[in-house]
């Protein structure tokens, strides 16, 4: 009977410290909570082998003796250990509080390029063009994602309708005629004669009545580069001075008067053009006649403003090298550079590019200009401009980039098909000058032939020994440095 009594005691014992466990789960740790179960089960076994009294009150003792020695053991741990589990909470709350609103995010990722071969946003945009496009007889299968429209019949038709487009700036459509005939050709000109045309835009602005200036003028100016993009795609640069017009734009303060505002956007579009592009020339004429030694032989391709100036600029400095100008055709803009430097009493050699590796053993430095450079180091130019580095490269010869920052981008592109302009194709099949060469002027409505006339191609940085930038002297592999330093100044400040 006293063993039974016994046995009662001890289970309800057990079951209450069972019950005071199990309340505490919720507030002890896996590690406690298993300790507590092991002194359980040697508990259990104490009592069978004792099978006493005394061994069963004992032991049931050590079970709670251990349940508080857990108690005890958890205060100072959760004390030490703390900081150590709230710490990464603390860190990931930071790190979410410092990353962008997604609002913010969206609008930080560029905008998706038109793809032309999707029919259904080609028929939306051909609703809202200003300009009557006819698509081409024999569009190449490749490149239809970009444009390939019929050459020659906008300007006429740009022209009648001058007076007819109350929207539009008249400086604005000044400089698109200007882009679609050809009359303003190269990276700096464009954005010059685009960030112009927004500053005489602006000045004649005025805000409608229920309106906000910001959004009203924000939205004028986008049907402004709606506009310029039907005369001819915008360069990536001039993506970028948009880009920096936009966001002064929106970070105009709503108590400003419209006058105030006006003059302030009117000073920012001058010390773009003054500082990214000017002042920036200057820079990279100074760094890299540094790279120029008396007996050098320098060669470049086409024509680049930036070189040109470095060549007049070392010239006048009393350097004694000789320049190779390698062109070639449709456009031929090696030959107006040779003019200009042969009057200024430069020494020149004048060749195209398909005998440039004939000449690279002569000479000594690269010189070449970019209408951009991408954030993987490639090098956006004119077409010709990868194969006269890649000749380079294999005669060992130092290439070097000259290109202002405001052209740097964070697109990556690793091919010339994916992203590029198409030019007039017809103008491949006649050659300038020789009216007697006209072999292919029967074959051009030909469904099996297909002409076409790429702008430009891509130069992989492994070809590249040197990009000259206003910020100074750097390799293709830091050029992220540069886009996210230039997107910092321009945009978030």
């Amino acid at each position: 009977g006293l063993a039974e009594t016994n046995k009662g005691a001890l289970v309800e014992m057990q079951a209450d410290g069972i019950g005071a466990t199990g309340s505490q789960k919720q507030k002890t740790t896996k590690a406690e909570r298993r300790a507590i179960q092991e002194a359980q089960r040697a508990a259990k076994a104490a009592a069978k082998e004792a099978g006493g009294v005394k061994s069963a009150a004992a032991s049931t003792g050590e079970v709670l003796a251990a349940s508080k020695q857990a108690k005890a053991v958890k205060s100072p741990s959760q004390k030490k250990d703390g900081p150590q589990v709230t710490a990464p909470v603390s860190s990931s709350e930071k790190k979410v509080g410092d990353r962008l609103p997604e609002k913010d995010r969206k609008k930080d990722v560029p905008h998706p390029r038109m793809q032309f071969d999707d029919i259904n946003r080609v028929e939306k945009a051909k609703r809202r063009a200003v300009v009557n496009q006819s698509e081409a007889r024999n569009r190449v299968e490749l490149f239809r994602h970009l444009p390939q429209y019929e050459h020659g019949t906008q300007l006429p038709d740009l022209e009648a309708k001058f007076f007819h487009l109350d929207p539009l700036h008249p400086s604005v459509y000044k400089v698109g005629l200007q882009y679609l005939s050809g009359d303003i050709h190269g990276g700096n000109a464009r954005c010059i004669a685009m960030l112009l045309a927004f500053r005489e835009a602006i000045n004649d602005y005025s805000t409608p009545p229920k309106k906000s200036l910001v959004r009203d003028l924000t939205a004028k100016v986008s049907s402004y580069v709606s506009f310029l993009i039907e005369c001819r795609p915008l360069s990536i640069s001039m993506g970028n001075a948009i880009r920096f017009l936009k966001n002064r734009i929106a970070k105009l303060p709503h108590t400003m008067s419209e006058l105030e505002a006006k003059s302030s956007l009117q000073s920012d579009i001058d010390r773009f053009i003054n500082e990214k592009i000017v002042l920036a020339d200057k820079i990279i004429v100074r760094h890299a006649f540094a790279k120029i030694r008396d007996g050098d032989v320098l060669l470049t391709y086409g024509s680049s403003s930036v070189v040109e100036m470095m060549l007049v600029y070392a010239h006048e400095q009393g350097k004694q090298f000789r320049v190779v100008i390698v062109d070639s055709r449709p456009k031929l803009e090696g030959q107006a550079l040779l003019h200009r430097l042969v009057k200024k009493g430069l020494n020149c050699t004048y060749t195209h590019i398909n005998a440039v590796s004939y000449i690279m053993h002569e000479v000594t430095r690269v010189f070449l200009g970019a209408s951009s450079i991408l954030s993987n180091g490639t090098v956006y130019s004119r077409v010709g401009t990868a194969c006269v580095a890649m000749v380079a490269h294999s005669f060992r010869v130092p290439v070097l980039i000259c290109c202002e920052a405001y052209k740097f981008h964070e697109r990556v592109q690793l091919d010339s098909i994916c992203s590029n302009e198409l030019g007039d194709p017809d103008v491949i099949a006649k050659v300038s000058g020789r009216k007697d060469l006209n072999h292919l002027s029967n074959c051009v409505d030909n469904e099996n032939l297909q002409l076409l006339n790429l702008m430009y191609d891509v130069t992989p940085s492994d070809y590249v020994s040197m990009i000259i930038t206003d910020y100074g002297m750097l390799p293709p592999t830091s050029v992220p440095v540069i886009v996210r330093e230039y997107r910092r100044e321009q945009l978030w400040i």
